[in-house]
C-alpha cells in the first residue's frame, strides 16, 4: 500500500523560517519533521512512499535522495491546494485499490495497522483521523464574585478535528479535481454522500503549524518525551536493509 505525504506548502505561519526551507524539512531534533513521519509509516510497514512536492521541492529531492525507502517525488505544482496535489499523484498508484494520506507537518503516535483495518472494515470511500487537539490558550474556571477558582494551562480541547492520517479509496479520484481544496467541497461531499468515516485518536497528535511548535517539538524531543516515536533504531534498519 502505498502511503502520500503532501509535503509542498509554504510554512507562512512559520515565519522567517519557512521562506527559505520548505515546511517538511524544518528540524526537530536535528531532523526534518518529514523524517519522522516517515518513520512511523516505515515502523508498520509502510515504506512505499509518494511526496506531493511544491515550494522548494528541490530541497526535499535533495535531503532524501540517498533514502533506501522508495520514494516518488510527484511534482505537484507550486500553490497547488491540497486536493489537486492528491489528484495529480493518481497515475502513481498504479492497481492500488487503496493508499494512505497525511499532511506533512503532523506526527502522532496511531495505530496505523489498525487504521487501515477499520477502514478495511467499514466500506467507505475515506476516513479521516480525529484527534483532540490542545489548546493554545489556558483555560479558567470563574465562581460568581469572580475569584478564579481552576486555571487549566493548555487543556485537550474536547471537539474532534481533523488530524489527517488518511486512507482513501481509489472513488476519492471522482471527488477531486486539479486544484480543489480536499478539507473543503470533496470532504463536505463525501460526508453527505455518507461516504466519510472517522477513525478516533485519543493518544498523542500535534502538526507544526507555527514556530512555536517547532520549539515545543524539539523541546519534547530533547526531554525524551517524544510522543509520537513509535519506532526503535534497531528495528528501522532492519526494515531497510
Amino acid at each position: 500500500m502505498k502511503t502520500v505525504i503532501l509535503c509542498g506548502g509554504r510554512g507562512t505561519r512559520l515565519g522567517e523560517h519557512g521562506a527559505t526551507v520548505p515546511k517538511a524539512l524544518i528540524e526537530i531534533g536535528g531532523r526534518p519533521v518529514l523524517w519522522h513521519l516517515l518513520q512511523i509509516y516505515v515502523h508498520y510497514g509502510l515504506d512505499d512512499i509518494i511526496l506531493c512536492l511544491g515550494y522548494l521541492g528541490d530541497s526535499i529531492k535533495q535531503y532524501f535522495r540517498d533514502d533506501h525507502r522508495q520514494i516518488t517525488f510527484a511534482e505537484t505544482g507550486l500553490d497547488t491546494n491540497t486536493g489537486g496535489r492528491i489528484k495529480r499523484i493518481e497515475k502513481y498508484l498504479g492497481t492500488d485499490g487503496t493508499f494512505c494520506a497525511t499532511y506533512g507537518d503532523g506526527l502522532a503516535n496511531i495505530d496505523l495497522r489498525a487504521l487501515i483495518r477499520f477502514h478495511d472494515n467499514h466500506g467507505k470511500i475515506a476516513t479521516l483521523t480525529a484527534v483532540h487537539p490542545p489548546s493554545n490558550f489556558g483555560f479558567i474556571k470563574l465562581a460568581e464574585d469572580n475569584t478564579v477558582t481552576e486555571f487549566d494551562e493548555k487543556p485537550v480541547i474536547k471537539d474532534w478535528v481533523n488530524g489527517g492520517f488518511f486512507v482513501f479509496d481509489r472513488r476519492i479520484f471522482d471527488y477531486l479535481d486539479d486544484n480543489c481544496v480536499l478539507e473543503h467541497e470533496p470532504m463536505e461531499r463525501l460526508a453527505r454522500a455518507g461516504e466519510l468515516m472517522a477513525y478516533r485518536h485519543t493518544g498523542f497528535w500535534k502538526c507544526m503549524d507555527t514556530y512555536k511548535d517547532n520549539i515545543e517539538f524539539n523541546q519534547m524531543w530533547d526531554a525524551g518525551q517524544a510522543g509520537w516515536k513509535v519506532w526503535n533504531e534497531e528495528g528501522l534498519r532492519k526494515k531497510l536493509k
